[in-house]
């Protein structure tokens, strides 16, 4: 098993957009659901968005729904997160994991980093 790669971050202006990337080999995305995570500084780590393993089925943190899509592409082994409309609040590092049961999530990317400015 090898950890997921995380890129795309950077600093952009308020209503800017990014799209990150999350990339790993074959396992674990032929298996796993997907989820993003960020992590602002002194906040604990939340969950943003997640896609199931076909990607059928995704679920978003109230704060960025109908501005932020996760989809994937398992024939590249890439999860996405495309981030619209991006607000100051959205600063932070963001992560990928995979879902390894229903509790628990595996394999952490080192993240990439967002920065917002308003």
């Amino acid at each position: 098993q090898e950890d997921l790669v995380e890129s795309g971050g950077g600093v952009v202006q308020a209503g800017a957009s990014l799209r990150l990337s999350c990339a790993g080999s074959e396992y674990p995305f032929s298996f796993h659901g997907i989820g993003w995570f960020r992590q602002a500084p002194g906040q604990v780590r939340e969950f943003v968005a997640g896609i199931a393993w076909s990607g059928y089925h995704t679920n978003y943190a109230n704060s960025v729904k109908g501005r932020f899509t996760i989809s994937r592409d398992n024939a590249k082994n890439t999860v996405y997160l495309q981030m619209n409309r991006l607000k100051p609040e959205d600063t932070a590092i963001y992560y990928c994991a995979a879902q390894m049961d229903a509790a628990s999530y595996g394999l952490w990317g080192q993240g990439t980093q967002v920065t917002v400015s308003s």
